[in-house]
């Protein structure tokens, strides 16, 4: 026999409440509509299901039964609309992210667990890559948001492109290294050292070349390529290595104190870091919540970068 779940519910709000008009009113219904689903179902059932003349209404074993399932049932009806919530507030779901291994670890991943400390529901799946698979991964769709350093006319034009952060490079170096211990130091003495060069192929490679023959420095000598952040930072730490990074990642380096920037203007790169996303396809309400995270948090690090770096870095 099949029993409306609605009036299972009903019967629990009579039996909690101690009456049907206490019940009418918990549900925000009349007390007649009450009295004619339970005459209703005592008729379909065959049974009563409170004792007849008894004041205050005195379920009956049948009706304690079918009242515990009509609380289940509330239960899960609650449950349904706090996730139903959640997701379309874009507090709960999944977000699919990724981005160029430089900038996800050395910025993103602070970004993403203050994020997920605020929105603990949201679950991030991260993944790496350049330009040309993240641009595949997001035509493909198995990934919904894209954060590399792009230039206005690379892209594609199924693909929409909002810039957060402007192209800043410095040369880094563990805090302990001889030119950042001097108060100056020539452009030659830079020559001398050797240098850690980021994955062959990547933007920052090409930025590494490009900065070094800006400042007259042809002839350098590559101790080691490649390797996530971490491993840069820790040869750096035990070497007198230099390199290439963005500014805002060493900026998010500072509390560890494992790398700093020498003050040497460089030529910035004609890129912007941004969040590269498919138009053609409805944005997750948890990715667009993650997105627009992020942009407010980048828009406070660049003014905090701009005047660290004013101070530090290129005041030369």
């Amino acid at each position: 026999m099949y029993i409306d779940p609605n009036h299972l519910r009903i019967l629990a709000a009579i039996v909690d409440s101690g009456g049907l008009s206490e019940g009418a009113a918990a549900l925000n219904k009349s007390q007649p509509s009450l009295s004619r689903t339970v005459a209703m179902l005592e008729s379909r059932l065959g049974s009563r299901l409170f004792e007849k003349g008894i004041r205050p209404l005195r379920p009956t074993e049948l009706c304690m039964s079918l009242a515990e399932q009509g609380r289940v049932i509330g239960q899960a009806s609650e449950a349904a609309r706090i996730a139903a919530e959640l997701y379309s507030g874009g507090k709960a779901g999944t977000a699919r992210i990724a981005g160029t291994p430089i900038f996800m670890d050395g910025v993103i991943s602070y970004m993403i667990a203050s994020f997920q400390s605020a929105f603990p529901d949201v679950a991030i799946q991260q993944s790496y890559g350049y330009f040309a698979e993240l641009s595949e991964q997001l035509k493909t769709g198995n990934i919904d948001l894209a954060i590399c350093p792009m230039r206005g006319d690379d892209i594609p034009e199924e693909l929409s492109f909002e810039p957060i952060l402007r192209g800043r490079n410095v040369i880094a170096c563990a805090p302990s290294h001889p030119l950042a211990r001097k108060s100056t130091f020539r452009l030659e003495d830079i020559a001398q050292y050797p240098w850690i060069a980021p994955p062959a192929g990547s933007p920052l490679y090409a930025d590494l070349k490009n900065a070094l023959e800006i400042v007259g420095i042809t002839d350098f000598r590559v101790s080691f390529t490649g390797g996530s952040l971490a491993a840069i930072l820790r040869i750096m730490s035990g070497s007198d290595a230099l390199t290439v990074l963005p500014y805002s990642v060493v900026f998010m380096q500072r509390p560890s104190n494992m790398v700093t920037a020498l003050p040497v203007k460089l030529e910035h790169p004609d890129r912007q870091l941004g969040l590269l996303w498919r138009n053609d396809r409805p944005v997750r309400p948890a990715v667009s919540r993650f997105q627009k995270f992020l942009k407010g948090e980048f828009s406070g690090l660049a003014d905090r970068i701009d005047v660290r770096g004013r101070e530090a870095v290129w005041r030369r």
